[in-house]
């Protein structure tokens, strides 16, 4: 696999204005339930703009991908757990060639984040993440 070309400027700002809170209820293998709807949304230590570097510095744009001139965007979904860490990631849309596992295996890499909030109390909270790809 070759390391992929920094990101665009724009594509950049497509993740940061599309990352979400999760509208998936069915996949979370967590014992205790994980909420859609939080006071306080979960964070990538740093903020968004760390959340873009750390991206742009480990996802890798599979070989596979490139030669096969994939392009699009992969929707991974997951737990932010109440200690911060990272459970239960999938896929919720996928482009194939390699990218699928790509983006999971990146956001398995995820330093702990600072969980949601709901009422006060930190929650698991179900988040998703677009990630693009684009040659």
């Amino acid at each position: 696999m070759k390391t992929y070309a920094k990101p665009t400027i724009y594509t950049v700002l497509i993740l940061l204005l599309t990352i979400c809170v999760g509208v998936n209820s069915g996949y979370s293998q967590t014992s205790e339930r994980a909420l859609k709807e939080v006071d306080e949304t979960p964070e990538f230590p740093g903020g968004m703009e760390a959340l873009f570097k750390f991206m742009g510095e480990n996802l890798k744009y599979p070989e596979a991908a490139q030669k096969k001139g994939i392009e699009g965007t992969v929707v991974v979904a997951f737990v932010v757990k109440k200690d911060g860490s990272i459970e239960s990631p999938e896929i919720l849309r996928g482009i194939g060639a390699g990218c699928d596992e790509e983006a999971i295996r990146v956001v398995k890499s995820f330093p702990n984040w600072t969980p949601g909030e709901k009422d006060g109390e930190k929650v698991n909270t179900q988040m998703q993440l677009p990630v693009k790809y684009k040659l």
